[in-house]
């Protein structure tokens, strides 16, 4: 079921009650807030008792790394509350990633997933998929079009038309031979392929040797953690 990993509750119309109930369920002081979210306390402050009215995506993000709750709940309301786990206290040191669910987006949202990293943005989708392995909350996954990553017949890896991809938005940063899904500089077209870097020059590289390299200037969106197909 889609909701396996999340609980929706009734949304809460301002940042300071969603506050409220983060440090009534944690624990959590302003002052300790303040330090896990990388703020002074006057402005952790502000989100409890002031006029701020929603978070920026960093602060959000730290918040949602050492609480379970959602960053993008914690930020201005929307969309799934929380992990349906424990919280975990303010003092514990979680690692940066996570399992559970990520929005199932098109190739035209992940064409605007660019600049900074922000999981509120566009993850306005219908459906939700299990992701089996650890990411972070920045993660998206795609149904692949074309048959540019459909390796050659005994490939093991390859990636055939209609399969689902996972792309962690925070792993910008590819390894020579990795699969990415980048955006073509310039425009709005968005490819996934394997990212070449050798001798001081970058390009994608399909699996398919039917289709050329790609050479032309280029961003990174995301780093491919996965695949899943119908059986």
């Amino acid at each position: 079921m889609l909701n396996d990993f999340f609980s929706k509750l009734p949304y809460m119309g301002t940042l300071q009650d969603r506050i409220a109930e983060l440090m009534q369920a944690t624990g959590l002081t302003v002052g300790q807030m303040a330090d896990i979210a990388g703020v002074s306390s006057s402005a952790a402050s502000q989100w409890k008792d002031g006029p701020t009215k929603a978070l920026k995506t960093g602060p959000a993000t730290r918040l949602a790394e050492r609480t379970g709750y959602m960053a993008r709940w914690i930020a201005d309301g929307d969309g799934p509350k929380k992990i349906s786990t424990p919280y975990m206290k303010w003092n514990v040191e979680p690692g940066p990633d996570i399992r559970g669910q990520v929005p199932l987006i098109s190739w035209v949202q992940a064409g605007k997933w660019s600049g900074a990293v922000d999981p509120r943005h566009p993850c306005d989708a219908d459906v939700w998929l299990d992701c089996p392995v650890t990411h972070s909350s920045s993660t998206f996954a795609l149904r692949v079009r074309g048959d540019s990553m459909t390796a050659p017949h005994g490939n093991s890896r390859t990636y055939p038309e209609g399969c689902i991809i996972f792309v962690d938005a925070e792993r910008r940063n590819p390894a020579n031979g990795d699969r990415v899904l980048a955006r073509l500089e310039g425009t709005d077209e968005v490819t996934f392929k394997i990212y070449k870097h050798e001798d001081g020059r970058q390009w994608l590289q399909p699996l398919n040797p039917a289709h050329e390299p790609i050479r032309s200037a280029f961003c990174v969106l995301g780093k491919v953690l996965g695949k899943w197909e119908d059986g």
